[in-house]
């Protein structure tokens, strides 16, 4: 099991597919904020919810210097899709080797009605400028979030 992620640690970086035939790769976002939100699946209610959300506060995190990445299992495909239903204006990161969800500590044994899978803790991230995690948020609740994240940022 990988080791959990700390406030001060430089967050790990990476090169991942993203929606629009996109590459991206955190490095190369040095001297933005950068908000990286893990969620399990597109289009499903919560993370739905939780894209819209970011993307209604998308110009306030702007103007705060800070870039929104959603990030999950899913495929480019599946993100575009997801991303034309919904018009959201921010990228989204396809990790479908599940490399980055575990160098993050987010792939996780999760258990629902008495059945163990493997899945995405829904969790935020927030990346400094200097490339340092600023704030960790595990075990999101979604309504509100977007919000609480802005708030931490306008405070750095």
């Amino acid at each position: 099991m990988p080791q959990k992620l700390a406030v001060g640690d430089i967050a790990p970086d990476f090169t991942l597919p993203g929606d629009g035939a996109q590459t991206i790769i955190l490095s190369a976002l040095k001297g933005k904020n950068i908000v990286l939100y893990f969620y399990p699946k597109d289009d499903t209610s919560g993370c739905t919810k939780e894209a819209i959300e970011f993307n209604g506060l998308r110009k306030d995190f702007e103007k705060a210097n800070t870039t929104i990445i959603g990030l999950s299992p899913d495929s480019p495909k599946s993100h575009d899709k997801f991303k034309t239903k919904y018009e959201l204006s921010f990228s989204l990161a396809s990790d479908e080797e599940k490399s980055v969800l575990d160098a993050y500590g987010v792939w996780v044994e999760k258990s629902m009605y008495g059945r163990k899978y493997m899945g995405v803790e829904r969790t935020t991230v927030l990346v400094g400028t200097d490339g340092k995690i600023k704030q960790i948020w595990s075990k999101v609740k979604v309504d509100g979030h977007a919000a609480e994240v802005l708030a931490a940022v306008k405070a750095l």
